[in-house]
């Protein structure tokens, strides 16, 4: 059904095109009026018939092609979406990720950096003074 719709909208949106070029426009008379040709009589759809009938028929497909437009987005927006995407497949919606940080385990030994410094006594837990100048007073 959707295929059938856009096929319809393709050629109600190529007759709208036609239509509207083929029809005249405002400044067309201008042209007439200083000697250009392509007088009415020698129109197909007689001398007042053209500007009717191709007005009619260019409001008739624009009536068509917005009532196909809201269809479509009717049945598109109303769709169950069933996708073979391989994204889809790749993201398993049961993975879960933890935020918690684990605890430091006793056999893994501490960078050297962080080694206590010499004069700083490891079981008290004095932290050992920060190289910053002390400011003057």
């Amino acid at each position: 059904m959707d295929i059938i719709l856009l096929v319809v909208h393709v050629f109600l949106s190529l007759g709208i095109i036609t239509l509207v070029l083929l029809q005249k426009g405002s400044g067309a008379s201008a042209g007439a009026a200083f000697g250009g040709g392509g007088g009415g009589a020698g129109s197909v759809f007689g001398a007042t018939g053209s500007a009717n009938f191709l007005s009619k028929t260019t409001a008739i497909f624009a009536i068509g092609f917005f009532v196909n437009s809201l269809v479509l987005a009717y049945l598109a927006a109303n769709r169950d979406v069933q996708t073979d995407s391989v994204l889809d497949a790749l993201i398993a919606p049961s993975t879960e990720f933890s935020t918690e940080i684990p605890a430091p385990s006793e056999d893994v030994p501490a960078p050297e950096g962080l080694n206590a410094s010499p004069g700083a006594d490891a079981s008290s837990g004095d932290v050992p003074p920060a190289d910053v100048p002390v400011p003057a007073n």
